[in-house]
């Protein structure tokens, strides 16, 4: 005869016990589950926070960035108003003081152009003379600044070969030049001078041209 082991027979009790295990487990489980999301919302909370801070920050300094590049485009502005106002008053006078005289180097002259422009696209050349004056036998093309540089006289002395070409009818006059400023950097007016430029000022309310040396071009 065989002797057999059987399990226990389950009882009520035990299934119960059984029961209120899992329940625990499940409860354990769902606790800890619980306290994972916690954490993870509140990294994420804290995450959506600092990236919050961080567009305010970065709004405030596009702000301070706008408002800096306003005032300096309003001061470049204001520079170039102050350049160009001044360079038209320089212009003016100088104009104006040409126009009631009509004179240069002693000679009379019959007309006056300002701001002359001319444009050859088959020489390929253009030319801008802010003062131009005229008679039967000369020409006078007066470079006007209202601060003369080195520049200005270097380029005045590229001026009388183009206005040559660009005006052939006045290809066998005498042609002189002149560099009108109210101020004139250091050099300039002794360079302007060197290469038979007359030097045009104003000393007080007066219109004062040194054409000592003045040559023909």
């Amino acid at each position: 005869m065989r002797n057999e082991t059987y399990p226990p027979k389950a009882t009520f009790e035990s299934a119960w016990a059984s029961i209120q295990e899992m329940t625990k487990s499940v409860k354990a489980m769902v606790a800890n589950s619980e306290k994972d999301d916690k954490k993870f919302y509140a990294k994420l909370a804290k995450s959506d926070k600092e990236h919050e801070d961080f567009n305010k920050k970065w709004e405030k300094q596009t702000i301070e960035n706008q408002k800096i590049y306003d005032s300096i485009k309003a001061m470049q502005q204001e520079i170039g108003g102050i350049g160009k106002s001044n360079g038209e008053i320089a212009e003016s006078y100088f104009a104006n003081s040409f126009t009631n005289t009509m004179q240069f180097a002693g000679q009379k002259y019959d007309e006056i152009d300002r701001n002359l422009k001319r444009k050859s696209g088959r020489l390929h050349l253009q030319g801008e003379y802010d003062l131009v004056l005229y008679n039967c036998t000369s020409v006078v093309i007066i470079e006007i600044k209202y601060k003369v540089r080195e520049k200005d006289v270097e380029q005045l002395l590229k001026k009388a070969p183009v206005f040559k070409q660009l005006y052939p009818q006045y290809a066998h006059y005498n042609l002189y030049l002149g560099m009108a400023g109210l101020h004139f950097e250091a050099n300039t007016e002794a360079n302007s001078i060197e290469h038979g430029i007359a030097v045009i000022k104003q000393v007080g309310d007066t219109m004062v041209i040194n054409d000592a040396h003045l040559e023909v071009f």
